[in-house]
């Protein structure tokens, strides 16, 4: 049997980042250490890249982030075995953000998947010796701005059809297949049905059990032809005090104990950085609450009309937010207003289904998405 522990995004920010400048890695992980000292392997998100000489931030939507090579020392000194680096902020620092992460990753000998100097280098699956057994670790993301291509460095993208010959071709080399994915609806605490899908189809495949983060917050599991599918583990270390919520604060580590004939898993529940910096497992007092929620949450998983719910309430109260990126609107005093119903579209129904079709349709979305990457550079 061989165990592994997984903990979700970690980003070193504010608080956290000046200490392990001033290199204080016990104030942060002093209470992880001994954890990760207990599985035979452990296994983080890295959620940005180290950028040590000029900025090279990239053009992209949504904030740009960065770290030096002392958070990979902090991650060195807390016991993590590995990196995992298909996730949508990877690229943020461009190829020298990529060259970057990945040495420093290396020289401290901390192992990396998921990400690389090409795409053809970021989709390789990473062979593991643990304890006499062969562990294969497959990790991609959603598509966003750090997908690496055949010229370009960065991410593996979320891709079914090559994911399911890269867990078949795992099986063969290995005795058990982890795949991690980077995916999900950012403080939503569900997955969407495709998610689902996907993770099941994943499964189906052959992996023995999916992982996946990036949410900033924390969601259920559910077994599926009895192995485990963990929809979101939530932060890892990633202090932002204006963000200092429940939601943003609670994560946990998941522990998987492989054997012949199934896999097992212990939670480790926390708070990361709210009023105290560093991550501080919950106490047995506040376990069983935090479980009924992690339960509460993995019982809509598993009732399909309930998910549908909670995804269809959740569509009727962000559906504003994301038609006002059609509008003309840019100035925020008028964003606000249309955001309050005060200002029409301005795109008629007929403009919006044309665009309806060219997003649904494979074909005219892949032009599409040429199209708009073109016209932003």
């Amino acid at each position: 049997m061989i165990s592994v522990i997984i903990a979700g995004d970690y980003c070193p920010k504010n608080r956290v980042a000046t200490l392990l400048e001033e290199g204080k890695y016990d104030v942060v992980f002093s209470q992880v250490k001994p954890i990760l000292a207990q599985s035979n392997y452990s296994i983080v998100n890295f959620e940005c890249p180290v950028c040590l000489s000029q900025e090279c931030e990239i053009k992209k939507a949504g904030p740009s982030l960065k770290c030096t090579d002392k958070a990979v020392d902090a991650l060195k000194y807390a016991g993590f075995n590995c990196a995992t680096l298909a996730n949508n902020h990877f690229y943020d620092q461009g190829e020298e953000g990529v060259r970057e992460t990945i040495n420093s990753l290396t020289k401290v000998g901390i192992a990396y998947v998921g990400g690389g100097f090409n795409i053809e280098d970021a989709s390789k699956t990473l062979y593991q010796i643990i304890n006499g057994k062969s562990l294969a670790i497959i990790n991609c993301c959603e598509h966003e701005f750090s997908i690496a291509t055949g010229t370009t460095g960065g991410s593996n993208p979320i891709n079914p059809v090559k994911q399911y010959y890269a867990i078949q071709e795992a099986k063969k080399n290995a005795d058990y297949v982890l795949v991690i994915v980077h995916g999900g609806i950012e403080h939503f605490q569900y997955p969407t049905q495709r998610m689902v899908d996907t993770y099941r189809f994943f499964i189906d495949a052959g992996a023995d059990a999916v992982v996946n983060h990036h949410q900033h917050c924390f969601s259920g599991c559910e077994r599926y032809k009895g192995k485990p599918i963990f929809y979101g583990l939530g932060n890892f270390c990633f202090d932002w005090t204006e963000r200092g919520t429940s939601l943003w604060s609670e994560g946990y580590m998941v522990k998987l104990s492989f054997d012949q004939k199934q896999v097992d898993y212990t939670l480790y529940p926390y708070i990361q950085n709210g009023s105290e910096v560093g991550i501080h497992f919950k106490e047995e007092s506040s376990f069983d609450e935090w479980k009924n929620r992690f339960d509460a949450i993995s019982g809509v998983i598993a009732d399909a009309r309930s998910l549908n719910e909670k995804y269809e309430a959740l569509l009727k109260k962000t559906e504003r937010l994301y038609s006002a990126n059609l509008t003309p609107y840019t100035w925020h005093f008028s964003m606000a207003l249309y955001m309050r119903h005060l200002l029409p579209m301005l795109i008629s129904p007929k403009k919006l289904r044309v665009l309806l079709n060219m997003l649904m349709c494979e074909s005219h979305y892949d032009r599409m998405i040429h199209m708009l990457r073109e016209y932003s550079k």
